[in-house]
């Protein structure tokens, strides 16, 4: 019998795709969303349960009807700038609904867990090649909220035996190869799929937050992981924690950084067309370089990002942006 696996934000890009890896792996996700930034068309490879993750009525009645062998969980708010204007929405809904999604977990003896993390809790320490041994310094309150359930997951272990794995990641892009899901959020904040916007024509122009930044062409720089790959690494962390090897916390970029300018650059030879671009003020919270360090994924979950090119991510998305499922 396959595995149930509740996978908390299961409608939303990464959600999805996870939920597409896991039931190729053989385990059976059940999808638990409150689809305010996702979509039910998302959904497609397994059940799903709509509820919000401070509802701690309905997370009971989700683990008692589904019993879940483990938990993945996605669900969380994620703009920067946003986090900056009004960080308590971002504690709220984030800390708050990861504690109530913990003590409902432990509460139903749901004893593993792979978390969403993200590299903004490190903060901006430029020049750094960013390792799981870095300081944790967060410059917004997403990042720091992040830290902040990160710290929870390990206070549970002590006190339940809550085992996690943790997995900080860079900036996550592309999409489905086979075109089943993309990446389609509202509002948009994230550059391939602003800039394939642009050049379709759906907005007037991409805005370039900040040209003064102290890297090569003045634009901040990225690490840019294919969502393939990156979800490959959940089933990986899955798997690792059913086979009793406990706590982890990991990393998951290429160890190579990307200019906003060199994205564009890249996007307009692989499309064939003009990108137009506004110069615009950096934005509060923004840090001018992160890029990964991810040796540990690779050494010990055996992990490799195959697809994380800035050729694969971008001719995915926009084979996605010209599928129709992204007018949607």
């Amino acid at each position: 019998m396959a595995r149930t696996i509740l996978v908390t934000g299961g409608a939303g890009y990464i959600g999805s795709h996870a939920c597409k890896s896991l039931a190729a792996a053989g385990y059976t996700p059940v999808t638990y969303d409150n689809l305010s930034t996702g979509w039910q068309d998302a959904v497609k490879f397994g059940p799903f349960e709509q509820g919000d993750l401070t509802d701690r009525a309905r997370l009971d009645q989700v683990f008692a009807a589904w019993r879940p062998s483990a938990v993945m969980h996605f669900a969380a708010l994620s703009q920067v700038g946003e986090s900056m204007i009004d960080p308590g929405t971002y504690w709220r809904s984030n800390v708050v609904g990861s504690l109530t999604l913990i003590e409902a977990a432990v509460a139903a003896g749901c004893l593993d867990l792979v978390f969403s993390s993200t590299c903004a809790t490190y903060g901006d320490q430029d020049g750094v090649v960013l390792d799981e041994a870095c300081s944790q310094t967060p410059i917004n309150a997403y990042g720091a909220s992040k830290r902040a359930i990160e710290d929870m997951l390990q206070n549970f272990g002590v006190s339940h035996g809550l085992r996690s794995v943790i997995f900080r990641y860079f900036n996550v892009a592309g999409a489905d190869p086979e075109g089943e899901v993309g990446e389609h959020h509202r509002p948009e904040t994230h550059l391939i799929p602003l800039m394939l916007d642009a050049i379709e024509g759906r907005r007037d122009a991409l805005t370039v937050f900040g040209t003064d930044y102290d890297t090569p062409d003045g634009t901040c720089v990225r690490d840019y992981v294919h969502v393939m790959d990156l979800v490959d690494a959940h089933v990986l962390g899955l798997k690792w924690l059913e086979d009793g090897k406990g706590s982890r916390d990991f990393n998951l970029g290429t160890g190579k950084g990307f200019s906003v300018r060199e994205v564009i650059r890249h996007s307009a030879i692989l499309t064939n067309k003009e990108v137009p671009v506004i110069e615009g003020p950096r934005r509060a919270g923004d840090a001018v370089a992160l890029v990964s360090g991810s040796k540990r994924a690779g050494d010990e979950l055996g992990w490799t990002p195959h697809r994380s090119t800035l050729e694969a991510m971008i001719s995915d998305a926009w084979r996605w942006h010209q599928s129709g499922h992204y007018e949607k």
